[in-house]
């Protein structure tokens, strides 16, 4: 439940994963990308949390410095597509997508540039699953938590995309999109100055 809370909470990651899952751009490579970085950290946090503490510090302000600049960027963009107009749901269907690996490394950018990810996965989620009697089921039950969360997002953007295929639509989504990512970007750039 711990590591479902804080994993589900919509940010970055979560509505950039939507947003390709809505436009078919080979949602599964990407969600698998996610758990499998998920799975990774929470790995690497229950079971090193102590000795990663210690490494932090000087790390999160680069991290975080690069997660806002990746938020900006890509919030600039769906307000730009949501200023622009006229567009709608493109499906795979007559669209000529970009490749797996193309839409794998875009997942690994937006999930390792996101701070986010680490605090969550590795210090909060970590923490709690070092104290466990038994930290190895915690990482299976937290990895099958972020599974379940990204798999039913790529699912379940199906059930969206007929709504998403009128302009109006497309520009709300972009719009929220833009605003989730730029407010997460502001509360970020806050924690560096």
């Amino acid at each position: 439940m711990v590591a479902f809370g804080l994993i589900v909470a919509i940010g970055a990651q979560n509505a950039w994963v939507l947003n390709k899952s809505l436009k078919g751009e080979h949602p599964w490579v990407i969600t698998s990308v996610c758990v499998t970085i998920d799975a990774t950290l929470i790995t690497l946090g229950v079971f090193t949390i102590s000795t990663i503490q210690k490494m932090i510090p000087p790390l999160i302000p680069a991290i975080t410095l690069m997660g806002v600049g990746l938020l900006v960027w890509l919030s600039a963009q769906a307000f730009y597509r949501a200023w622009q107009g006229g567009a709608s749901l493109a499906t795979s269907e007559g669209v000529t997508l970009g490749s797996p690996w193309r839409s794998a490394g875009q997942a690994l950018a937006i999930s390792l540039l996101n701070p986010h990810v680490y605090l969550d996965t590795v210090i909060l989620i970590g923490s709690v699953g070092a104290q466990q009697m038994y930290p190895g089921w915690f990482v299976v039950g937290a990895t099958s938590a972020s599974a379940t969360w990204f798999f039913s997002l790529a699912a379940g953007a199906k059930l969206l995309r007929p709504k998403l295929t009128q302009p109006k639509h497309w520009q709300v989504l972009d719009s929220v999109t833009g605003a989730c990512l730029a407010l997460v970007a502001v509360l970020l750039a806050q924690k560096l100055f």
